[in-house]
């Protein structure tokens, strides 16, 4: 976020308290569920889904059957707990990732949930020939690293500061692929200014990041209704053919609703 990144703090008490809003979310997908279930069909390509912060693919589980669904193939990660960069699980999900591959003969996408999406956006990098696109939900990739209500429980159970990970990137830079950062405003686990791509993917290539907003809490953005449309209307896109999403015609019936924010494509 540039110079102005030290201004940036940590959601506040309130915001943190309402997180709780992530249970009404998970009612508000049951309840979504059948106009969910009349999204186009996908194309059936891999989709690696990464968790969060101290989850496990149980959390995602729900994501993954709405993909399903939708007539793609979903993966969790299948590396446990997700505790942070510890010694071994770069070269886990770089495996993953490769085997993925490898086994469907095409382009893998990955959705990554706050420290998934962060990890989701350096595999890109890693591997930018074998990711279609990422897709990050509440990922603190840009910005304070130290403006997050979780910071301290992070650096606790992976050993190393949240400004010094143990790898050589620049983790603000976004990946040489389609990359779509979704967030939420009211988010009381991470400052949305830190899910705020600002960088171009390189000058060579047109720009292919996206930055959308919606309401919610982080701890519900898997299972929000208007997440899963973005998420579907994202990986619709044939592989080659990215453009951002636009808030037109009927999508403004469905992402102005009271207690909706407009959506920002950037």
């Amino acid at each position: 976020m540039g110079s102005n990144s030290n201004t940036i703090k940590s959601p506040s008490l309130m915001l943190m308290l309402m997180e709780g809003r992530a249970i009404w979310e998970f009612g508000a997908y049951m309840a979504a569920k059948p106009m969910l279930n009349r999204l186009p069909k996908g194309d059936g390509h891999p989709v690696l889904v990464l968790p969060g912060l101290a989850a496990t693919d149980t959390s995602t589980k729900p994501l993954r059957k709405f993909l399903a669904g939708r007539g793609y193939a979903p993966f969790g990660w299948d590396l446990g707990r997700n505790l942070g960069l510890r010694d071994g699980l770069l070269e886990g999900m770089l495996e993953r990732l490769d085997d993925l591959f490898l086994k469907h003969e095409e382009k893998i996408s990955i959705i990554g949930w706050s420290l998934g999406g962060i990890f989701a956006r350096e595999l890109a990098k890693l591997r930018p020939e074998k990711v279609r696109i990422i897709i990050t939900l509440g990922s603190p990739h840009s910005g304070n690293p130290h403006a997050t209500n979780a910071g301290r429980f992070y650096e606790y159970v992976a050993g190393h500061s949240v400004d010094n990970p143990p790898i050589d990137t620049k983790l603000h830079k976004a990946p040489p692929v389609p990359t779509t950062s979704i967030y939420s405003k009211t988010d009381g686990v991470v400052p949305w200014q830190n899910c705020h791509q600002t960088q171009p993917v390189c000058e060579i290539k047109a720009k292919q990041t996206e930055n959308i907003r919606v309401a919610g809490s982080h701890c519900g953005l898997g299972v929000n209704p208007s997440v899963l449309y973005l998420i579907a209307d994202r990986l619709a896109q044939n592989d080659g053919q990215w453009s951002p999403f636009t808030n037109n015609g009927m999508r403004k019936a469905f992402f102005d609703m009271p207690g909706f924010d407009a959506v920002q494509a950037v």
